[in-house]
C-alpha cells in the first residue's frame, strides 16, 4: 500500500513536468532523471546507470540536450506526451511492480520489449529479399497479437513494443492495435512509401506509434536495391511526419557497398535536418534464402562504422542505436528473453529477429511458457557469450553458441535455408570473420574496461 502511494505521488509529480514540458527548461529534464532513479532503485541497477549518465549529459550540455529541445519543439501535444506518458510514466513506473512480480514467480526477469512480425507482404520487391510471395494469407492473426501484446502488457508490465515486417503498413488491422493499447509505445520498421500526409496525420492523433523509416544511403544506394524512386519517397515521407509533428527515425543495415556513405556526417546531417531523432544500425547477415556472405561488411567496416557512430553520439543531437556495436552497453547479448524476444508471422518465438530458429509456436502456448523453453534457458545461462562485449553476437560473433544450442535443444529452422550458417562455406567463412573480429576490437575492449563507465560496470555484473 505504501509503495502505491509512493507510486502515486511520484506519477504525479511527472505529469506536472511534462505540463512544463512546452516551456522547455534544462532544469525540467534533470529533476526528471532524479524522478525516475528514485522510482527505479529497486529495480535494475543498468537501468539506474543509465539514468545518471543522462543527467551528466544534461548538465554538461551534451548533444542530448539539444535533441530533447527538439522533441519537445517538434512534436505535437499528443505525441509528445504519449512518448513520456508510455515509455515513462507506464514503463517505469507502472510496469515495474509487474516486473518484480514476475521475476519473483519465474525465477528470471521479464524481458524489456519485443519485437513482433505479423506480415511479411510488402509493396516493395527488393534486391535479395522474397517478401513478393507471401500473401495475406501467411500473415499472423490480428487476434493472436492482440493477445501477446495484452500478455506482455499485463503479465510482465511491458510497454514498448517494435513491429515490423515485410512492410508494417500494408497490415492494416495493425492500426486497431495501435489505438487499442494506447498505454504502449510501438516502434514500426517501414520502408516509408506509404507514408503519405493522410498516414501521417493518423499518427499524429494517435501518438504512440514512432516509424522508423529504412533506407540504405543516398539516393543511388536506396534506389539500386529498393527501385526507382524509392529514396525520394522516403524523404518525402519524412517531410510528412516532421510536418505532422510525428516522432519518427531511420534504420541502415551496413553492407560491404554502402560503408562509406553511411559512415558520413553529410549521410547524419540530413537525416537530422529532415527532423530525424532516432537511429538504427544493423549488419547484413548471411541468412534466409539463398544466404550469402559477399555484402556483409569487412570486421574492419564493422569497427568504422564503431568509430563513426562514437564521433556522432558525442557531436550531433540524434539518439543512435548500433545493434551490434552497443553491446558494452547492455551487457552483451539481449536475446532469447534477457531483454527481448522475436514472434514471427508464422508464430514461432524465436530468440531473436536474425535467428531464425525457435522451438515453440505462439498459437500452442502462452508467451511466458515461450520463455521458460529449454533453447531460451541455454542461451541465457549462456549470456554473454564473450568476454568482449564488443563481440556480443551469436551468429556472427560466437557462431559456435548458436550451433550448440541448436543441435541439444533441438531447435527448427523457421525460413527456408535458415539451417545454412551452420555448416558448409557459410560456418567457415562466420569462424573465421568472428577470430578477425574479436582481433580487431580486443584493445578497444580492454580501453572500455579502463574508462570504468557507470553504465559499463552495471552492464559487466
Amino acid at each position: 500500500m505504501v509503495s502505491r502511494i509512493k507510486q502515486f505521488v511520484a506519477v504525479q509529480a511527472v505529469k506536472r513536468i511534462i505540463a512544463g514540458l512546452p516551456y522547455f527548461s534544462k532544469e525540467n529534464l534533470i529533476r526528471l532523471t532524479y524522478l525516475a532513479e528514485k522510482v527505479m532503485t529497486k529495480y535494475d541497477p543498468q537501468v539506474l546507470a543509465v539514468i545518471r549518465e543522462v543527467r551528466r549529459y544534461f548538465k554538461e550540455d551534451h548533444p542530448s540536450l539539444e535533441l530533447a529541445r527538439k522533441i519537445v519543439e517538434q512534436l505535437t501535444p499528443r505525441c509528445r506526451d504519449k512518448l513520456v506518458e508510455n515509455l515513462f510514466i507506464n514503463a517505469m513506473f507502472k510496469g515495474v511492480d509487474k516486473c518484480k512480480d514476475f521475476a519473483s514467480k519465474y525465477g528470471f526477469e521479464p524481458p524489456w520489449f519485443m519485437v513482433i512480425s505479423p506480415t511479411m507482404r510488402c509493396n516493395l520487391n527488393c534486391v535479395g529479399c522474397s517478401t513478393r510471395k507471401y500473401s495475406k494469407d501467411s500473415d499472423l492473426p490480428i487476434d493472436i497479437v492482440d493477445r501477446l501484446i495484452t500478455e506482455a502488457k499485463n503479465e510482465m508490465g511491458m510497454h514498448f513494443i517494435v513491429t515490423q515486417g515485410g512492410e508494417m503498413f500494408v497490415y492494416d488491422d495493425m492500426w486497431k492495435l495501435y489505438e487499442k493499447h494506447s498505454d504502449i509505445y510501438f516502434q514500426v520498421y517501414t520502408n516509408g512509401t506509404l507514408i503519405n500526409k493522410k498516414i501521417a496525420d493518423r499518427l499524429a492523433k494517435l501518438g504512440n506509434v514512432a516509424p522508423m523509416i529504412s533506407l540504405e544511403g543516398f539516393r543511388e544506394h536506396t534506389d539500386v536495391r529498393r527501385g526507382k524512386g524509392v529514396f525520394d519517397k522516403v524523404m518525402e515521407a519524412m517531410d510528412n511526419l516532421r510536418e505532422a509533428g510525428v516522432l519518427f527515425g531511420f534504420s541502415v543495415t551496413q553492407t560491404r557497398d554502402n560503408t562509406e556513405a553511411v559512415t558520413s556526417f553529410e549521410f547524419i546531417d540530413m537525416l537530422i535536418e529532415k527532423g530525424a531523432c532516432v537511429g538504427w544500425y544493423f549488419q547484413f547477415l548471411p541468412i534466409g534464402k539463398d544466404p550469402d556472405t559477399r555484402l556483409m561488411a569487412t570486421p574492419e567496416q564493422r569497427q568504422r562504422l564503431r568509430k563513426f557512430l562514437e564521433e556522432v553520439r558525442a557531436t550531433r543531437s540524434i539518439f543512435i542505436g548500433d545493434f551490434w556495436n552497443d553491446g558494452p552497453f547492455v551487457g552483451g547479448c539481449i536475446a532469447a528473453g534477457r531483454r527481448y524476444i522475436h514472434i514471427n508471422h508464422k508464430g514461432d518465438v524465436e530468440p531473436c529477429a536474425f535467428v531464425h530458429f525457435a522451438v515453440d509456436n505462439i498459437k500452442e502456448k502462452s508467451l511466458v511458457e515461450t520463455l521458460n523453453s529449454p533453447f531460451f534457458k541455454f542461451l541465457r545461462s549462456k549470456q554473454p557469450f564473450s568476454k568482449n562485449l564488443l563481440t556480443p553476437c551469436m551468429i556472427i560473433d560466437n557462431p559456435d553458441i548458436l550451433r550448440e544450442a541448436i543441435k541439444n535443444r533441438n531447435a527448427y529452422p523457421t525460413h527456408e535455408d535458415a539451417d545454412q550458417i551452420l555448416k558448409g562455406e557459410i560456418a567457415c567463412f562466420l569462424d573465421s570473420y568472428s577470430k578477425r573480429i574479436k582481433e580487431l576490437t580486443e584493445q578497444d575492449w580492454q580501453n572500455w574496461l579502463r574508462r570504468k563507465s557507470p553504465v559499463l560496470n552495471e552492464a559487466c555484473q
